[in-house]
């Protein structure tokens, strides 16, 4: 990831393999729930719906994702489209909500999946152009430290941040359930759970 790299206004920093994670156990216990196979995850319909949840307004806007990914995973599993260099990295799609840049890294050499991660967060916390932050860490792995970065940032940005369990205390950002999204995207109906 480049260290200059210019955000766009509304910009989402997902880690993908916590994201794979959580849609491949999701799948799994609603396809035996509802007794019925569920399809991959539409990546399309899941970014809009955590836009929608980060307070995306439904007008014209230029979404930026960045997704982080671990070196030896080449796709999503769990997600529709799914090959990270020849499906999403530099491509976009036009939603209700606007266009969504999609951009998938990887950690170079030595480094990890978390450190890219929290490098990206960093910069994107100081970035002036980055007015909406909505953030998917590893939750089970590095979710404190992403929290903490986040409650040490200036209070101008809107903050979201997604994952299965809501975090202790008080802290400087918003909290939503990645869950929705994710049964949104795997085309289960609000009248199937009932």
């Amino acid at each position: 990831m480049e260290k200059n790299m210019q955000f766009a206004s509304d910009v989402m920093l997902i880690d993908t393999s916590y994201l794979d994670r959580v849609v491949s156990d999701m799948r799994r216990h609603f396809t035996s729930v509802l007794g019925r196979e569920l399809p991959k995850a539409d990546l399309a319909v899941l970014l809009e719906c955590l836009a929608l949840d980060g307070g995306v307004q439904t007008e014209k806007n230029e979404v930026q994702v960045l997704l982080i990914h671990e070196s030896s995973d080449s796709v999503l599993h769990a997600c529709m489209p799914s090959d990270y260099e020849a499906e999403i990295h530099g491509k976009a799609f036009a939603g209700r909500l606007g266009e969504f840049a999609l951009y998938a890294f990887q950690p170079a050499e030595m480094a990890s999946r978390e450190t890219l991660f929290m490098e990206a967060l960093g910069m994107a916390l100081s970035s002036k152009e980055v007015g909406r932050l909505l953030v998917v860490p590893d939750e089970t792995g590095y979710g404190k430290q992403a929290l903490s970065a986040i409650n040490a940032a200036e209070e101008k940005k809107s903050i979201t941040l997604f994952g299965m369990n809501p975090p202790a205390g008080k802290n400087r950002c918003g909290f939503d359930l990645l869950g929705f999204s994710v049964l949104q995207a795997l085309g289960i109906r609000a009248d199937e759970l009932k």
